[in-house]
């Protein structure tokens, strides 16, 4: 609010106003200011989401490469994998980086509640390789790992306030229902491995990078 303070002379009975200075009140900041500590873990957590999406992805590279035909073109996805992943981890530690424009707002007990997510994917995935083989259908491992893993990000999405993962579970989600789909269009089971682990690969690369550059 703004008050005005006024002078006055007497003039012929009347008073009239030499000046006037506004006087401004000041008034408390509405915006929160968020703590030392919650920043700090807002950077921890989003640096750490980089480094596990990144490494995931140099993982999926290579399972990827691993069914392409040529083993030069193999080699060089691999090769070419592992500086992608490093700049992903050196952007998300780099020296002089603005802090995140928004804090993390996590839930209760948000820390055990990550930890029965990660065992409950753990023991998912150990479920899908050993139901494959036993039932002889191989080829199914990669898309329904990479179902698996999208599917857990949705908690997490929640559990770290990190809405970017929802989008990274939606597209490993895509990806691994076009590779179910490619398998039962008749592709090899190598083909089919190829397109889901390099496919698997670029989508969390994206999201390591988002993380890394926006917090």
């Amino acid at each position: 609010m703004e008050a005005s303070a006024h002078r006055t002379e007497s003039l012929g009975g009347a008073r009239r106003p030499l000046y006037s200075r506004p006087m401004i009140q000041p008034t408390p900041s509405t915006a929160p200011v968020p703590d030392a500590e919650c920043v700090a873990l807002t950077r921890t957590l989003r640096r750490r989401g980089t480094v596990v999406l990144s490494v995931f992805a140099l993982v999926w590279t290579f399972a990827g490469a691993s069914g392409l035909a040529s083993p030069g073109a193999a080699l060089a996805v691999e090769i070419l994998a592992v500086p992608v992943t490093a700049a992903a981890i050196v952007l998300a530690y780099r020296k002089g980086a603005a802090p995140s424009p928004r804090v993390v707002d996590l839930p209760a007990n948000w820390a055990r509640s990550v930890g029965i997510v990660n065992v409950v994917e753990l023991a998912a995935i150990f479920a899908v390789i050993a139901a494959s083989n036993a039932s002889g259908h191989p080829g199914l491992i990669p898309p329904c790992i990479a179902l698996v893993v999208g599917l857990h990000l949705v908690p997490l999405a929640r559990l770290y306030d990190q809405w970017q993962y929802k989008g990274t579970a939606a597209l490993l989600s895509a990806v691994a229902v076009l590779g179910l789909a490619l398998l039962a269009a008749g592709f090899s089971d190598e083909s089919v491995r190829a397109v889901v682990g390099l496919a698997s690969a670029v989508t969390l690369w994206a999201s390591a990078y988002h993380v890394a550059v926006k917090g």
